[in-house]
């Protein structure tokens, strides 16, 4: 099973990490294209307990079922980076695949959206995703990569986040006390008027 490693960071200036990012090689892998997500589960949450996720993604034309879950015991050694098995493979019909889902008694259980820009070089990916609570990069590829990678753009190992969008959201929603039920762009918009 692939293990993806990745961490995230704040991104305050997104022309500067763009300017960064074509200094430092990088090739422009999927131009700025709107992204949406929904994750299923059990209606009592029972994969969200087991710290798993199974997603639908909607992205630049095209369409994802992902799975993703912790490392089994002494796979990888816990560090500052984010590690999950991830089972990913492209379908042609999201919404069909959503409808067995819920026929299958899994519910929507959490949708956010986001735009997102894709970048490679020859060793790993960085993305840089516009949310509605703020902008955020990914690097994902070896910890070592990441590391190197990191400390070229100014990120100090203290600033990784190794949460999920969903996890900054819950934490977003208890600092501005808001009752979203979602990450999308127009559930954040209707809470901060």
């Amino acid at each position: 099973m692939p293990l993806e490693t990745e961490i995230k960071f704040r991104v305050n200036d997104l022309d500067g990490l763009t300017k960064r990012l074509e200094s430092a090689g990088f090739r422009l892998e999927t131009p700025r294209s709107f992204e949406d997500n929904i994750l299923y589960d059990t209606p009592d949450r029972q994969m969200r307990a087991r710290t798993e996720i199974l997603r639908i993604r909607s992205y630049a034309g095209r369409w994802t079922l992902t799975h993703k879950r912790l490392p089994g015991a002494g796979s990888a050694a816990e560090d500052r980076h984010k590690h999950r098995v991830e089972t990913e493979t492209g379908i042609a019909h999201g919404d069909a695949l959503a409808e067995l889902f819920l026929s299958l008694g899994l519910v929507a259980a959490f949708r956010y959206e986001k735009w997102r820009t894709e970048w490679t070089d020859a060793d790993g990916h960085c993305v840089i995703d516009e949310t509605p609570i703020g902008n955020y990069a990914e690097l994902e590829g070896s910890p070592a990569w990441i590391d190197r990678t990191a400390l070229s753009f100014g990120v100090d190992p203290d600033d990784y986040i190794t949460l999920s969008y969903g996890r900054l959201f819950d934490q977003w929603r208890m600092q501005h006390r808001s009752a979203a039920e979602d990450l999308t762009f127009a559930a954040v918009a209707a809470m901060t008027r």
